[in-house]
């Protein structure tokens, strides 16, 4: 088995894409106005229209309504991703922190709420267990 994707619903799917292209600096590829995909070495972010969901099951997403998962994305310098994301990031939760299991981390939400991090492994045993 393998992890392709993550996808998020959303109301307003330029909106988010827009938000993180920024936070990736990634250019996303778009299926239609419906979809689209940002594509990063580990996996895919994908980004859905919640007019898609009832192809999958009347109700069985709702945009804007994660408070559970986190998406998190490994970068080199999460200061300087904080220093260049600052005049899109609207809802910062924590700035950047080190923290006890040796990540250097930034948590944020989306324009829809999703929870983001960014963090950077600061410690040896940090790096080691993401290989990095």
């Amino acid at each position: 088995m393998k992890l392709v994707s993550i996808r998020i619903i959303t109301a307003d799917v330029k909106r988010l894409v827009s938000f993180y292209e920024a936070v990736t600096e990634a250019d996303a590829v778009w299926a239609n106005d419906l979809f689209a995909e940002i594509p990063t070495p580990a996996g895919t972010l994908a980004i859905g229209s919640d007019k898609t969901v009832p192809l999958f099951g009347v109700g069985s997403a709702e945009p804007a309504a994660n408070r559970s998962a986190i998406i998190e994305f490994i970068v080199d310098d999460v200061d300087a991703a904080y220093e260049r994301l600052r005049a899109v990031l609207h809802d910062v939760v924590t700035e950047p922190t080190t923290m006890p299991w040796g990540n250097r981390a930034l948590l944020f939400r989306d324009p829809d709420g999703n929870l983001v991090n960014l963090f950077t492994p600061v410690t040896d045993d940090a790096r080691s267990r993401l290989n990095v």
